[in-house]
């Protein structure tokens, strides 16, 4: 799907997009919850603690492309996800962030929501940053999962 849009989107390496591929199960991820419309992730970079992405299941480039019961699920997914690292991590802060296109930082042609509890430092990660296993990355989702009421 391309947008209508003048958004510079950038483009997956050989036309596949890695978000489908998770959510899909063709590549591993750790995936805390995942419905027919929205996938709950735990990315494996390090920005904050922890960092998690909110997926829509159907494949959309930017935050223009969602219909608006897409955009109202994801919200609430986005929401209950902060809930979520609020209760399991006790963080001081959680930054929420979603970029649209190459010149807001948009890595990945699909859009999606960042959910970070702050660092110890304050704030996120904006730089190079480390890389967990995906174990460890399937730990935080594990240490997750119980403070998800509903699947979203």
């Amino acid at each position: 799907m391309t947008s209508n849009t003048c958004i510079d989107v950038p483009e997956s390496d050989a036309g596949v997009c890695p978000f489908c591929d998770y959510l899909a199960g063709r590549r591993p991820y750790a995936i805390v919850a995942m419905s027919s419309s929205v996938g709950i992730l735990v990315t494996q970079e390090v920005r904050g603690k922890p960092h998690l992405l909110v997926v829509p299941s159907r494949h959309c480039e930017t935050i223009l492309d969602l219909t608006d019961q897409e955009a109202a699920e994801v919200l609430v997914a986005v929401r209950d996800v902060a809930r979520a690292i609020d209760s399991a991590y006790c963080r001081p802060g959680i930054a929420v962030w979603q970029n649209n296109g190459r010149s807001a930082d948009q890595a990945i042609g699909h859009v999606h929501f960042h959910i970070a509890g702050t660092l110890d430092e304050g704030g996120t990660e904006w730089g190079p940053v480390p890389e967990v296993s995906l174990s460890e990355a399937e730990w935080v989702a594990d240490e997750l999962r119980p403070y998800l009421r509903r699947a979203p």
